[in-house]
């Protein structure tokens, strides 16, 4: 399994709710998740932090422009004993609801509520296990530090 990311792998997905509470959702045309319901995500680029990989993937994938609520879940796993694949995982706020589907990547896209993902068997076991979670815990952004010249960094945030 030969990739220009390597063996490491650091994705981003997201948990986006509109002013209903319902959650963006996504059917992909690739991979193990082909036609079920998952959260926008993808792999974090050069150059980009974790949050701003997540916003822009959303919004390439949807045309759905969200804003980063906080840090809700990591999800890691090792694919045939060679590959970490590591998965931050982000609770947004929609601030558009016009869905434009990326076709090239998706089936379809939609708003939908948890509960009716919650027992939709084409549903993700990710989405169904955060369907069934309250979440009472988020690491909340913490932005404009730095922690020092020194190191030279041109973008820099904490999620407590």
């Amino acid at each position: 399994m030969s990739n220009k990311r390597g063996n490491v792998w650091i994705a981003v997905s997201g948990v986006v709710e509109n002013e209903n509470g319902d959650w963006l959702v996504v059917k992909k045309k690739y991979g193990g998740l082909k036609g079920k319901w998952s959260f926008p995500a993808g792999f974090v680029d050069e150059g980009e932090t974790l949050d701003e990989a997540i916003v822009r993937e959303i919004l390439e994938e949807t045309g759905i422009e969200a804003e980063v609520q906080g840090v809700i879940g990591i999800r890691s796993g090792v694919i045939q004993d060679k590959i970490s694949d590591n998965m931050i995982i982000f609770k947004l706020k929609a601030h558009t609801s016009r869905l434009i589907v990326q076709e090239a990547e998706l089936f379809e896209a939609a708003f939908i509520s948890p509960e009716l993902l919650k027992n939709d068997e084409n549903s993700s076991l990710l989405l169904q296990s955060f369907a069934e979670e309250e979440f009472e815990k988020i690491l909340f952004k913490i932005d404009g530090l730095n922690p020092g010249e020194q190191f030279g960094y041109t973008a820099y945030r904490i999620f407590l």
